[in-house]
């Protein structure tokens, strides 16, 4: 037994901390680890010495700022994790080691609203395969981050609104799916996991505050607070859609007139074109035209981006995040949305916070959810497992 204050209670603590910190970050120098952990350096060099002989991270060497220097990663042998991305169109499923590398990915089409069983037996299938062509055994599945296109209720952990996939009312994703695998899963909206994605891999690398806009068949925002996910008490933190622009606009999907939503989803802003430009119309074809240079479509991609700056806006006046990263189709148009998003916020959000806010395109495109479903995992996982299953005996651990 471990001694409260005690050396071995001291040494196992700043060994998690090391852990967690280059757990979070994929990799490190020691120089990096030791100003994000406070420790010493002569501290760290010794934590990633006896780490290292363990098995639990491996050393390469490096260079920072024109010197050499070591990069510590975890071992690519500590264990893998799984991310698995519902669409409301697509299924797309990851498989990562605690390196942050991404070993296996692939994605198919998937009517996600139209039953829970047969999506949840889809993923299975395509968890099983990805798995099998890493080589690498299922006994070295740590866990498994789940995105769906709606809230999670954080009290029963299940989809807040029945309103956005009526095909799930009643399912609990998490447990349904950690009984088809056997392993812990957790389960987050899929605008959080695109925020989580872009923090540890995107447009969102090295900032601790922003908000990523996802603009598909309906709109969510993802939150980061001081580095994490800010979720709310209910679960629900980040519905920008649901802002009302127009008291007197169309009716959304959730009973209030005028959302955010009704002016930017693709459910509703592919009607204005269908007329002139056909019934087969997706909003990826949208900016494709606007790209290419088609009046009608630019005309659209520069009105939802007014829209959406409206709702950046009361954002940049609550919270006054450093930078917004926009996701989904529409990134893809580039500034052609993005300045009508930017002409917004300066027109409406206060001045200061304006200022200090960079509007940008996310980096990840539709990988940002099942990459942030990855970085869930490593962010859930707690650090004990892994030390336990990895150090030599002998080494100074505690339970």
């Amino acid at each position: 037994m471990e001694t409260p204050g005690s050396q071995s209670s001291l040494h196992r603590a700043n060994l998690e901390r090391v852990v967690r910190a280059v757990r979070m970050a994929g990799s490190l120098t020691q120089a990096e680890i030791a100003r994000s952990t406070g420790l010493s350096a002569a501290t760290v060099s010794n934590i990633v010495r006896e780490l290292r002989e363990g098995g639990t991270v491996e050393v390469t060497p490096t260079s920072a700022g024109g010197r050499r220097a070591r990069s510590v990663s975890l071992s690519g042998d500590a264990g893998i994790v799984i991310g698995v991305d519902f669409g409301h169109t697509h299924l797309r499923v990851a498989v990562g080691n605690l390196a942050h590398q991404v070993l296996a990915e692939e994605s198919e089409p998937l009517d996600v609203d139209a039953s829970s069983a047969y999506g949840f037996g889809r993923a299975e299938e395509l968890v099983e395969r990805l798995i099998e062509a890493t080589g690498i055994g299922r006994q070295k599945v740590i866990g498994v981050g789940l995105g769906v296109p709606g809230p999670i209720d954080v009290v029963s952990g299940t989809l807040g609104s029945t309103s956005i996939l009526p095909g799930w009312t009643g399912i609990n994703p998490g447990e349904e799916m950690a009984g088809r695998l056997g392993v812990p899963v957790y389960v987050d909206n899929d605008a959080n996991l695109g925020a989580l994605g872009e923090l540890v891999w995107g447009s969102g690398r090295g900032v601790k505050d922003l908000a990523y806009i996802k603009v598909a068949s309906g709109v969510g925002a993802g939150l980061v607070i001081e580095g994490q996910i800010y979720r709310g008490p209910g679960g629900t933190a980040g519905e920008i859609g649901h802002i009302t622009l127009d008291e007197s606009g169309p009716v959304c999907r959730c009973g209030n007139r005028g959302c955010m939503e009704t002016f930017t989803a693709a459910r509703y802003v592919l009607p204005l074109l269908r007329s002139s430009h056909g019934r087969d119309l997706t909003m990826e074809r949208v900016v494709q035209l606007a790209r290419e240079g088609d009046p009608g479509c630019r005309r659209v991609i520069a009105d939802v981006g007014r829209h959406i700056g409206s709702g950046v806006a009361n954002l940049c006046n609550l919270l006054n995040p450093s930078r917004v990263v926009l996701g989904g189709d529409l990134a893809e148009a580039g500034e052609l949305v993005l300045a009508p998003i930017r002409e917004s916020v300066s027109r409406y959000a206060i001045p200061s916070a304006a200022r200090q806010l960079s509007v940008l395109p996310g980096a990840l495109g539709g990988r940002a959810e099942v990459l942030g479903a990855l970085a869930l995992v490593l962010s859930e996982m707690g650090d004990s497992t892994l030390l336990e299953s990895t150090l030599p005996v002998g080494s100074p651990v505690f339970t």
